[in-house]
């Protein structure tokens, strides 16, 4: 017994050290992860127009003049039809796609998954070069006004919320229950009611997750959009890249953090009566 006490305690001793290091690293993680949220959110309260440490002051100047830019506004309201409708039209596919890769078996099954969220594993640059080329040869060989148009750009956006809203959903298929769906079949409800009454609010968080995640995804894209629009055409990203090429100040910083606040508000709003916790 005096031989098992020392190598127990010994035991537990190595556990907690490796606990807490697990702990230090992790923290060491989520505070680099965080830095450069923490220095926009920083940047956006200087007082001088020129930024340079430390701050001669403090001041909000720059959120009323980054909501006072028309230009802003203009490619905010685009970026978000956009982002609106390509998120509808890409859960309108991503859906039936989920349900036929996660409920049957078919040749080439494996590929066409991987086909689906090939967009996140191509370069966005190589995503945006590969559409303008394809809108290209699509308006001349059959002279429909695609190039340089809204839904032009919608269709390149939907390549982006379709992985996002593909892996979301299946991922909850997969861990919903048949047996309920079957349940209401037998008590006689059609496939179609049944999917509808018992299948859709059982995986409507991971519906409502890949609809943010791709929405997000949309709105802050810059590379696809770069290739599709046109010079009427600005999308907030590309605003404040215009933006930067003539001005360095404060402004944008307090852009990003508004954006930020709007996605995390909406996020927990969401999450506050969907749950989309319990898939991402």
């Amino acid at each position: 017994m005096s031989t098992a006490g020392p190598s127990l305690g010994g035991m537990f001793s190595n556990r907690r050290i490796g606990r807490w290091t697990l702990n230090a690293f992790a923290t060491l993680a989520f505070v680099f992860a965080l830095l450069p949220l923490i220095f926009v959110t920083w940047l956006s309260f200087y007082e001088q127009e020129i930024p340079s440490f430390p701050p001669t002051g403090y001041s909000i100047r720059w959120y009323a003049q980054a909501i006072a830019n028309e230009r802003f506004i203009d490619a905010f309201i685009l970026s978000a039809q956009v982002g609106l409708v390509a998120t509808a039209i890409g859960l309108l596919l991503a859906i039936p796609a989920s349900i036929a890769l996660t409920r049957y078996a078919f040749t080439g099954r494996g590929a066409i998954n991987n086909l689906l969220l090939m967009p996140l594993v191509i370069p966005g640059i190589v995503l945006g070069f590969s559409l303008y080329i394809f809108q290209v040869e699509t308006t001349i060989a059959t002279e429909l006004p695609i190039m340089g148009s809204f839904w032009g750009l919608v269709f390149g956006h939907v390549l982006l919320v379709i992985p996002w809203s593909v892996r979301l959903i299946t991922a909850s298929l997969i861990g919903f229950d048949r047996t309920l769906e079957e349940a209401a079949m037998n008590l006689g409800a059609d496939p179609f009611t049944a999917f509808r009454r018992v299948t859709v609010p059982g995986i409507l968080p991971g519906i409502v997750a890949g609809a943010m995640f791709g929405f997000v995804s949309s709105f802050g894209n810059l590379e696809v959009s770069l290739f599709l629009v046109t010079p009427g055409q600005t999308t907030l990203p590309i605003a404040i890249l215009q933006y930067l090429e003539w001005k360095i100040d404060p402004t944008i910083a307090a852009i990003s953090v508004l954006q930020i606040l709007i996605i995390i508000a909406a996020m927990l709003i969401t999450d506050r009566f969907v749950r989309i916790s319990r898939v991402v």
